[in-house]
C-alpha cells in the first residue's frame, strides 16, 4: 500500500471516529467501555488497510462492519466472564477454610507474614496440597531452592507456633 492509501486509512478513521464511538456509546456499559472497542476497531482496521473499499460509503460501512465484529467479541467476552465470576461466587459460598478452630488465625497470620517466596511455597503445599516438586514447578523455581525455601519457612514457623505447626 502507498503512502497516499496510508493517508486515506487514517483520514477514514479520522472522519468517522466519532460515529463509531457513538455506535459503541449505545450499545455497551459502562460507556467507558466504548473508547476501548473504538481503539480496538481503528487498530483492526489499521491492520487490514489493503482491504479498504475504494468507494466511500463502502469504506464507512467496511469500518461499521468491523466496529460491529469488535462489538460481537466484546459481549461475548462479558458473558464469559460474567459466568466466570457466577461459578467463582458459587465455589466460595460453599468454601471451608482449610484452617479452622482458634489456632487458625494465629497460624495463618504467621504464614502471611513470611518472605513471598517462603509464604507461597507454604500455601501451595499445606493449603492447596501439592508436593514440593510440584510447587517449585509452578512457581518456576528448581526443586532444591523449594526444598531450601520451605525448611527456612518451617523453622521460622517452628519458632514463632512452637509445637502447634503440623509437620504435614
Amino acid at each position: 500500500m502507498s503512502d497516499s492509501d496510508g493517508q486515506s486509512i487514517l483520514g477514514l478513521l479520522q472522519h468517522t471516529s466519532t460515529e463509531l464511538l457513538a455506535f459503541f456509546e449505545r450499545r455497551v456499559l459502562p460507556r467507558e467501555d466504548a473508547a476501548d472497542l473504538l481503539n480496538e476497531t481503528m487498530l483492526q482496521a489499521w491492520r487490514r488497510e489493503d482491504s479498504v473499499p475504494e468507494d466511500h460509503e463502502r469504506r464507512r460501512m467496511w469500518l461499521f462492519t468491523i466496529a460491529h465484529n469488535v462489538l460481537l467479541n466484546h459481549q461475548r467476552s462479558s458473558r464469559r466472564r460474567s459466568e466466570l465470576i457466577t461459578k467463582i461466587r458459587q465455589q466460595l459460598a460453599v468454601y471451608q477454610p482449610v484452617l479452622d478452630g482458634s489456632e487458625s488465625s494465629e497460624v495463618r497470620d504467621v504464614v502471611l507474614r513470611l518472605p513471598k517466596e517462603q509464604r507461597e511455597l507454604v500455601l501451595l503445599i499445606h493449603w492447596d496440597g501439592f508436593t514440593i516438586n510440584e510447587s517449585a514447578e509452578i512457581l518456576g523455581v528448581n526443586a532444591s531452592t523449594a526444598r531450601s525455601r520451605y525448611a527456612q519457612a518451617r523453622a521460622v514457623l517452628r519458632t514463632h507456633l512452637g509445637d502447634a505447626t503440623p509437620d504435614t
